[in-house]
């Protein structure tokens, strides 16, 4: 037996009654729905009919203290990146137009090695001395190339310090630094040290840049602006050669030096949006010189000879560097990858096994062992066996000591390419290294000739400009690892 549940008539009647009203409920709805829809396309659609077109207004600001950026017609279009907000406004600075004829060959070449000039260890001897006066913060850039951003701020500077062992004085120390070499400035823009002006203000220049101070920065500002003025005017009388004088075998040192500045300061200068006349002509012709002049065996010698002559790790790391900032700059060079390949070929021939440089060849002097280890990192280079091999026998055989064997040329490369190695290799060098050098500066910003100076330092401009370049590795390039 089974039991069913039924409705009853009228139930089933009531139910029938909901259904049919629930239906006709829907479709009200649904009528209602697409009734407000087709008013809103209809409202949208004839809005514009409606719509008051506003009147625009423009304001002229009256202040009289407002001039127009007039950006000198001899300059090349650069495309510009977004620049700070505080260097928003253009700066444009005066100077004299280089020459872009190209740079004789002097007719007497040098077959053998200068024996008191770049002897692998540094300049050479017998150069004079001198001094003058000048005048002169950074600022932040948006577009500035990723290796360079953090020597941009402040706070970055500062922890960047802090992350690889510095300290925070270290700081102060460099700022000491640049306030010294601004008060030895010369009225023309130069200094004059060791005879060399052109080199001497490349280097002093290179230092100013490695602090982000540009021709807009507050205290600095005019004397970077007179540095880069006076090298695009050396390059003119020079017809595009960047050295005191393109008749002595050893310009083949100024050049790179100065050429490596100037590009530093176009590559900072295009972000800050600061107009030089003259600058971007001058990098170009200084870059494709130094291209144009290799030597045939991929080296470059003493007056840029072409064929034969003398060429050395010393003058070929110059190149390497100066070839590598104008590769930063973004302009167009004439077969610079080229050139910067046939250069790191010539520095594998004098690289030993054990990865030490000679000065002309394999073995010998290994003073030269931080600068090709160096140039193999910027180019590339640097996870190689050799470059490893050469950063080992750095560890294994720094002896620097200020007042004892402090040979800075040797260690303005050796502190890059340590920070470049990083870990435990670059917190042994620093230890030992950059604290001995941070403790021999002296009280009014600069530092002594180093003890055992006879690697061509007879100036105190020159050991100032190399001691502050290395202060600044903490922060002047980020290491090729990251």
């Amino acid at each position: 037996m089974s039991l069913h549940a039924q409705l009853s008539p009228e139930a089933l009647a009531k139910l029938d009654a909901q259904k049919r009203n629930s239906t006709i409920s829907s479709i009200i709805i649904a009528l209602l729905i697409c009734a407000l829809l087709v008013a809103i396309l209809f409202y949208i659609a004839l809005s514009p009919l409606f719509k008051n077109t506003e009147e625009m207004v423009t304001y002229s600001s009256g202040s009289e203290s407002e001039q127009e950026i007039v950006k000198p017609e001899m300059n090349n279009e650069v495309e510009k990146k977004p620049s700070s907000p505080s260097s928003s406004m253009a700066k444009v600075i005066a100077a004299n137009t280089p020459s872009a004829t190209a740079v004789p060959v002097p007719d007497q070449l040098v077959t053998e090695p200068s024996l008191d000039f770049g002897d692998g260890d540094d300049f050479g001897d017998g150069w004079g001395s001198g001094s003058g006066n000048g005048a002169g913060g950074g600022g932040t850039g948006f577009g500035i190339p990723a290796s360079m951003k953090k020597r941009c701020s402040a706070k970055d500077r500062i922890e960047r310090l802090l992350k690889e062992g510095g300290k925070e004085e270290y700081e102060d120390q460099v700022v000491n630094a640049l306030g010294w070499l601004q008060k030895t400035q010369q009225d023309d823009g130069s200094w004059n040290a060791q005879g060399k002006p052109a080199a001497m203000t490349g280097l002093a220049l290179l230092a100013y840049l490695g602090h982000c101070e540009t021709p807009l920065s507050p205290e600095f500002g005019e004397t970077v602006q007179n540095a880069i003025v006076y090298l695009i005017a050396n390059g003119k009388k020079n017809g595009g050669g960047l050295a005191t004088s393109t008749a002595n075998n050893e310009w083949c040192y100024e050049h790179p030096i100065a050429t490596y500045a100037l590009a530093e300061a176009y590559t900072l200068c295009k972000e800050f949006r600061i107009a030089i006349p003259g600058l971007e002509e001058t990098v170009l012709a200084a870059g494709n010189l130094i291209i144009g002049n290799q030597n045939d065996n991929g080296g470059w010698a003493y007056a840029y000879a072409t064929s034969g002559g003398h060429t050395d790790t010393s003058v070929v790391c110059w190149q390497m560097q100066a070839l590598k900032a104008c590769k930063t700059t973004e302009l167009e060079f004439n077969g610079l990858e080229k050139s910067a390949k046939r250069g790191i070929e010539y520095l594998e021939t004098c690289t030993a096994e054990n990865g030490t440089v000679g000065y002309a060849g394999p073995g010998g002097k290994t003073t030269m062992t931080p600068g090709g280890s160096l140039c193999y990192q910027q180019w590339g280079k640097g996870k190689r066996s050799l470059t490893r091999k050469g950063i080992k026998w750095m560890t294994e055989n720094n002896d620097f000591d200020y007042k004892v064997h402090g040979n800075l040329y040797m260690h303005y490369y050796a502190a890059q390419a340590m920070i470049n190695e990083g870990g435990a290799t670059w917190s042994k060098y620093n230890k030992k290294t950059m604290v001995n050098l941070a403790e021999n500066q002296l009280d009014d910003g600069s530092w002594p000739k180093p003890g055992k100076a006879g690697h061509g330092m007879s100036s105190t401009h020159y050991a100032t400009c190399l001691a502050t370049l290395m202060m600044e590795t903490y922060y002047r390039f980020l290491p090729s690892s990251e």
